[in-house]
């Protein structure tokens, strides 16, 4: 293989991860996207970040915020657009966030996907503020303080009320 050839196979898988696997080119990207990391979350690795999981649910959340802040930021730059609504990597990142030591199953993935779509929609302080910081740092960040903010929420709902 070539040495352009490699590189475009490596923008193209790029580009697929930062758009959710193709979601961010589907109308109302944002909440597309999270309907796609709802199904992998749910078929692919349902209990990854339940609390009897919560170590190896960490190193999880670290490797999704790492790629979605790489991918984020190459994205933006081949776009030349800030926060492109294509990029829904974020979106990846913030509802795992969310479901970070949930219970498994789907009725508590479902009340996730709500709430983070809500809180990532609302933007509570400091999350649009944090939209400004540079590159994929500033794609990403809202979306993990609203994936905080319900997991923090919905956590409470399902491990102290419910």
């Amino acid at each position: 293989m070539t040495k352009s050839v490699m590189a475009t196979s490596g923008k193209i898988a790029v580009l697929t991860v930062a758009t959710g696997l193709g979601s961010g080119y589907l109308p109302i990207s944002g909440t597309c996207g999270s309907t796609v990391i709802l199904l992998l979350h749910r078929f692919l690795f349902p209990n990854a970040l339940t609390t009897q999981n919560w170590l190896s649910g960490s190193i999880l959340l670290l490797i999704v915020i790492a790629v979605a802040v790489f991918t984020a930021e190459i994205a933006e730059k081949h776009y030349g657009v800030k926060d492109d609504g294509r990029v829904t990597i974020d979106e990846f990142a913030g509802y795992l966030v969310t479901v970070y030591c949930m219970p498994a199953g789907w009725i508590p993935a479902i009340a996730a996907f709500f709430v983070f779509r809500i809180l990532d929609v609302v933007k509570p302080p400091p999350a649009r503020a944090l939209q400004s910081l540079h590159g994929g740092w500033g794609i990403v960040i809202d979306d993990i303080l609203a994936g905080v903010y319900g997991c923090l929420l919905l956590n409470i709902l399902f491990h102290w009320i419910l």
